[in-house]
């Protein structure tokens, strides 16, 4: 007779209890390290992006102003097509505004301005605030705990 022997308890692979559960610490282990390093990259991609969107719209104020003698007051302007980075940057993570002061003894009706890149969503903790530029090339920061140079340069 010929008996069909079955497999000893021995033989059965698998995976202890053990085995999966070192497997799932690794795995938080390397997800705790790596997930603030990836947000940190996305951050700074976005920084990167306001920064580029900040010195394209100071071009355009630039090129208003040689087309009228000042710089426009408010974000229309006829002669020239406003891009689309004066009100919103693509991710959606900055808020690009205009400041040019009107009115009053210090008045000085279009021959300055301030840009301002203000944080917003996922990118409103960020370590580097909101980015500013004025007419005269002057990079700063406001609402930081990093300087400047280290927001503008990385």
């Amino acid at each position: 007779m010929n008996r069909r022997r079955l497999p000893s308890t021995r033989s059965v692979r698998g995976f202890s209890l053990i085995e999966l559960m070192i497997t799932v610490a690794i795995i938080g282990i390397l997800s705790a390290i790596a997930l603030p390093s990836y947000t940190e990259y996305v951050r700074r991609g976005a920084r990167a992006e306001a920064r580029a969107a900040l010195l394209q719209t100071a071009q355009w104020m630039e090129r208003a102003a040689t087309a009228s003698g000042t710089y426009p007051l408010s974000a229309t302007y006829a002669p020239l097509t406003l891009p689309a980075t004066l009100t919103r940057v693509e991710s959606r993570r900055y808020v690009i505004s205009m400041a040019s002061p009107t009115g009053g003894v210090a008045a000085d009706n279009g021959r300055t301005f301030t840009l301002t890149a203000s944080p917003q969503n996922a990118q409103a903790g960020d370590k580097c605030g909101s980015f500013t530029l004025t007419h005269t090339g002057v990079r700063g920061l406001t609402g930081n705990s990093e300087t400047v140079q280290n927001c503008w340069n990385r």
